[in-house]
C-alpha cells in the first residue's frame, strides 16, 4: 500500500514538449499511475499530412529499441522501420563499395522522425496523457512548478501548476533557459561550421527504390558530405552537411547553375535520381548544427530535463533520438530506486547521465571525421575488417567502437573511452608492414591479444 500512496501524492506532471522523449517519458510516466500533461508549441502533427523531406530520418539503435521495449512499444514502431545493416558509399564516379556495419541480423533501422513522433503522441494519448498543443512555454518558476503557458493562435496566456515539470523541449528548451537565468546553472552552446539542408530523392515507378534501401547510403567527400536513408514510401531523405564559408560551402551555392554544377562534379550519381534539385533547395531550409551542454540537469524534486534539452549533439552518429529515448529508460529506472524521494532521484540522474551525454557528444564529433574522411579510405576500411575478425574469434575482449554504440546499451562514457584505448592499439597494428597482406594471418591476431 505504501508505494501506491507514494503514487498518489506527487501525481501531476506537466511535460513541455511532444516529440520524441516527452512522448515516450509520458509513456512511462501514465504507467506508473501519474497524471501526465504534455504542451507542444507546434501544431498537432497527428492532424498533419506528413511529407518526407522535412527533417533528418532518423536511425533507431538498441538503445532506443530498448527503451521502447521497456514500456511495450517497440513491435509498433518496427511497422513503420526500415532496417539498414550496412553503409553503401558512393564515390565521384558513382561506384559504390560496402562495409557492414555488424554481423549478420545486426542493423540499425531508417525511421521517419514525423511518422514516429505521430505514432508516439498516439500511444501517449491511447494511454491515458493530455495532449495541448500551439502552446508555448514563456516563463517557469521551476521551484514551484507553475509553467506560463501561451497559445500560438489566439495570445491566450494561462498557468499551469503540477508537482513536476519536465523540459522535453528540445534544443531550445525554454524550460533550461529559465534554469540558466534564474538559477546560473552551466550552459555552453558550441555551433559547429558546418550546416545542414534537406533533399529528397522521390520513388521510382510503383514505389519501388531507386538505391538500396537497407543501407545507409554516403557520399564521403573530405569536409562534407550527403547522407540517404530510405522511407517506407520507396522515396529517400538525404542531407548535405557542408561549411558554412569557403571553398565548396553553401556560400557558393545560389544560383541554379552554381547549384547544378556542384552536384554534377561531386555527387554526379545523386544529380540522375533528383529531376527538381534547385527546386528542392530553395525551397528547404539551410540549418545550423551545434552541441549544447548544461548542468546540473533539475531542480530539487520539481524539474527535470530530458533528451536534447540536456545534451542537444550533431546527428553523425544517429544517437541523438536514441540517447533521449535511453534517458527515459534511465529515469524510470532510478524512479523504481529513489520511490518518492524525487530529490535523490534527479540528483543521481543528473550526475550518471551527463557524462554520457558528453561521451555522445564525443563520438557524434568523432564520427563526423569518420563518415566524411575515412568511409572512402582503403585502410580505415581494412581496420575495421581486422577489429571485426579479431572481435569475433574473441568477443569477450573486443566488441567494435560501433557496435558498442549502435548494438548494446554499453553507457556511451565508457563506449567512448574504451573506443578511444582500441584506436590507440589499432594504430600500432596498422602500422605493421605489409599489414594488407599479413592480416589474416595467426601472428596479427595473437599481437592484439598481447596488447588489449
Amino acid at each position: 500500500h505504501n508505494t501506491r500512496r507514494r503514487i498518489i501524492m506527487k501525481k501531476n506532471i506537466t511535460i513541455v514538449g511532444a516529440g520524441l522523449a516527452g512522448s515516450l517519458c509520458a509513456l512511462y510516466l501514465t504507467k506508473r499511475g501519474y497524471n501526465v500533461s504534455i504542451f507542444e508549441r507546434r501544431n498537432d502533427l497527428r492532424s498533419e499530412i506528413i511529407t518526407a523531406g522535412k527533417s533528418i530520418n532518423l536511425a533507431l539503435s538498441e538503445r532506443g529499441l530498448t527503451a521502447l521495449k521497456k514500456v511495450g512499444v517497440e513491435a509498433d514502431v518496427m511497422k513503420i522501420a526500415i532496417a539498414m545493416d550496412k553503409r553503401i558509399m558512393h564515390d565521384e564516379k558513382g561506384n559504390l563499395t560496402e562495409q557492414l556495419y555488424g554481423n549478420d541480423g545486426q542493423a540499425i533501422y531508417s525511421v521517419s522522425r514525423a511518422q514516429l513522433n505521430v505514432l508516439m503522441m498516439k500511444l501517449a494519448a491511447k494511454n491515458g496523457a493530455d495532449l495541448y498543443f500551439n502552446e508555448k512555454c514563456i516563463e517557469a518558476n521551476l521551484e514551484d512548478a507553475s509553467v506560463i503557458f501561451e497559445n500560438t493562435n489566439t495570445n491566450q496566456k494561462q498557468t499551469v501548476k503540477s508537482d513536476l515539470i519536465i523540459g522535453a523541449d528540445g534544443a531550445f528548451s525554454a524550460v533550461r533557459k529559465q534554469m540558466v537565468e534564474q538559477y546560473d546553472h552551466d550552459f555552453d552552446y558550441n555551433k559547429i561550421d558546418h550546416d545542414y539542408k534537406e533533399l529528397h530523392i522521390p520513388a521510382g515507378k510503383n514505389g519501388s527504390f531507386l538505391l538500396d534501401k537497407n543501407a545507409l547510403h554516403i557520399w564521403p567527400r573530405g569536409e562534407f558530405m550527403l547522407i540517404a536513408l530510405a522511407n517506407l514510401d520507396g522515396s529517400f531523405t538525404c542531407t548535405l552537411f557542408a561549411p558554412k564559408k569557403g571553398e565548396k560551402s553553401f556560400e557558393g551555392l545560389n544560383s541554379e547553375l552554381e547549384v547544378e554544377n556542384y552536384f554534377s562534379a561531386i555527387f554526379p550519381d545523386f544529380l540522375n535520381l533528383v529531376p527538381d534539385l534547385y527546386k528542392q533547395w530553395i525551397a528547404n531550409p539551410t540549418s545550423g548544427l551545434g552541441i549544447i551542454k548544461t548542468f546540473p540537469w533539475h531542480i530539487n524534486d520539481t524539474a527535470v530535463l530530458i533528451g536534447d534539452s540536456a545534451h542537444a549533439t550533431v546527428p553523425f552518429y544517429g544517437q541523438g533520438m536514441n540517447a533521449s529515448l535511453e534517458d527515459c529508460r534511465m529515469l524510470d529506472e532510478l524512479l523504481d530506486k529513489h520511490g518518492d524521494d524525487l530529490k535523490s532521484c534527479f540528483a543521481e540522474y543528473s550526475i550518471t547521465r551527463k557524462p554520457n551525454g558528453d561521451g555522445l557528444q564525443d563520438l557524434s564529433m568523432q564520427n563526423f571525421i569518420v563518415m566524411r574522411d575515412k568511409t572512402a579510405d582503403v585502410s580505415f576500411l581494412l581496420q575495421k575488417e581486422i577489429e571485426k575478425k579479431f572481435s569475433n574469434l574473441y568477443p569477450e575482449k573486443w566488441i567494435p567502437l560501433y557496435s558498442m554504440v549502435s548494438f548494446t546499451n554499453i553507457p556511451y562514457a565508457d563506449a567512448w573511452e574504451i573506443g578511444m584505448k582500441q584506436e590507440k592499439m589499432m594504430e600500432e597494428i596498422m602500422n605493421i608492414p605489409n599489414i594488407e597482406k599479413e592480416w589474416k594471418n595467426e601472428e596479427i591476431m595473437q599481437k592484439m591479444l598481447v596488447l588489449v
